[in-house]
């Protein structure tokens, strides 16, 4: 998991989106690596390389809206083999459930790689919430990424 912020980076702030999630991820059976990254578009892609060389899910935070500074999707794009707009059009989707500004996420979804890659807002109320959208389909994409026939990713991970 990569958490993408200045103040965060710079120690000035607390990653809580990334405990957020992290809780969420370990309490489904998931093991979790966190980093965090400065609003930075070379760093961000490079941490997406490395994280997708062990990890079959590298999830974002923070860095998705419409502020100068705010590259995740940009920096996520960079390095994509292939996005999976269906994934990000359904977080969308389900923020908009909760406020207007979902409409102003500008997250994105991919593979790279065997790795599936999803940016997640930086709320921690929001990333929390996004995630429990993408819970249910994360066993079904690894088993595909690896190259199995999908069949068992319908049951829980955990």
């Amino acid at each position: 998991m990569l958490t993408v912020s200045d103040r965060v980076s710079r120690g000035e702030a607390e990653d809580t989106s990334g405990a957020a999630l992290e809780e969420l991820l370990r309490g489904e059976g998931y093991d979790v690596e966190r980093r965090v990254v400065a609003d930075e578009r070379d760093e961000v892609g490079a941490a997406l390389r490395e994280l997708a060389v062990s990890a079959a899910l590298v999830l974002t935070t923070g860095g998705t809206g419409l502020a100068p500074r705010d590259v995740t999707p940009e920096a996520t794009r960079d390095v994509l083999d292939r996005e999976a707009p269906g994934i990000a059009e359904a977080l969308r989707a389900h923020s908009l459930t909760k406020t207007p500004h979902g409409m102003l996420s500008r997250g994105v979804a991919g593979t790279l790689g065997a790795a599936l890659v999803v940016n997640l807002p930086g709320s921690p109320k929001a990333a929390r919430e996004s995630l429990e959208v993408l819970i249910p389909v994360l066993a079904h994409a690894a088993e595909l990424l690896a190259g199995e026939s999908g069949e068992g990713g319908h049951r829980n991970p955990a």
